[in-house]
């Protein structure tokens, strides 16, 4: 198995496909990364087709062009962390546990907020006819 950037590599899968299985390398990305180590980006090779020299030039590729895996995560978890520190609207949503973007909370963002708690005297409209 190949891996790149701490991460072990599909060796069955073609090399742009298995450059996904990478945090923060999405499929545009993997096609750059394969023309920028000179293989073949309409039908490119599988994992294991490809020689130790060829490996070595992807590895080097997104190590120093990219920022991906650990430190992208990190990046991210920063951006959040200030954002709550600043006190910003995205920043309460993100300490609250709830959609940052825009969504409504009344029925769905179920997977946001976890399972549903019932709350004693909610639901039907009580008493009368």
């Amino acid at each position: 198995m190949v891996r790149i950037s701490g991460v072990d590599v599909p060796d069955r899968k073609r090399a742009h496909v298995a450059l996904l299985s990478i945090y923060g390398i999405g499929p545009q990305m993997a096609a750059e990364i394969i023309e920028k180590a000179q293989l073949d980006p309409v039908n490119p090779p599988r994992m294991n087709e490809l020689d130790e020299l060829q490996v070595d030039r992807i590895r080097e590729i997104v190590d120093k062009d990219y920022l991906v895996e650990g430190d992208l995560r990190r990046d991210v978890q920063q951006n959040i962390r200030r954002l709550i520190d600043i006190g910003s609207y995205k920043g309460l949503r993100h300490r609250r546990s709830l959609p940052v973007n825009g969504q409504r909370t009344k029925t769905n963002a179920r997977s946001r907020k976890g399972p549903k708690r019932t709350v004693a005297g909610r639901g039907r409209k009580s008493g009368g006819k």
